[in-house]
């Protein structure tokens, strides 16, 4: 019987200190993650201005629940799902932060930026894709992060025209 309760006591401790190294492992990652592109709550924004390339800004502006494209005489609303869409591009996880002055910013499409995005007060600048992966250059601030190639933004047209 002793060496059964034996048995059962070491099988009791290597499951404690497995759940304690996973616990570790979780914490410490968690601590050490680059984290997303802006610290603003995406259901908190209340004004989201694009613009790609050489075309004209889109405005937007939520009003009560919806959307709506600001600036213009009648007012017209906007599609909520791609708003809802370029929201979460605020919460895009970053791979990787470097500072902005690390890097030629010609260079990696970001003077002049292939997209600016502007959500409240504060703006991403989207640039080239990394030579590899399937991620592209974004600068917040003084920062230059990588995140992946499905958060840049498209524009009103483009979406429309991927649709058809």
């Amino acid at each position: 019987m002793k060496r059964a309760w034996r048995r059962q006591w070491w099988l009791l401790g290597a499951v404690t200190a497995l759940l304690i190294a996973a616990w570790w492992q979780i914490h410490s990652d968690q601590a050490s993650a680059p984290g997303t592109l802006l610290p603003l709550a995406p259901d908190r924004i209340t004004r989201v201005t694009l613009q790609t390339g050489s075309a004209p800004a889109e405005q937007y502006v939520k009003r009560g629940e919806h959307w709506w494209l600001d600036g213009q005489a009648t007012p017209t609303r906007a599609d909520d799902k791609r708003l809802t869409g370029l929201l979460g591009i605020a919460a895009a996880p970053v791979q990787s932060w470097q500072p902005a002055s690390g890097y030629d910013l010609a260079k990696i499409g970001l003077a002049p930026p292939q997209a600016r995005l502007e959500l409240d007060d504060e703006t991403l600048r989207f640039g080239a894709m990394t030579a590899i992966g399937h991620n592209v250059y974004v600068q917040a601030g003084e920062r230059v992060g990588i995140v992946s190639l499905r958060y840049m933004p498209r524009s009103a047209q483009s979406a429309s025209i991927q649709a058809e």
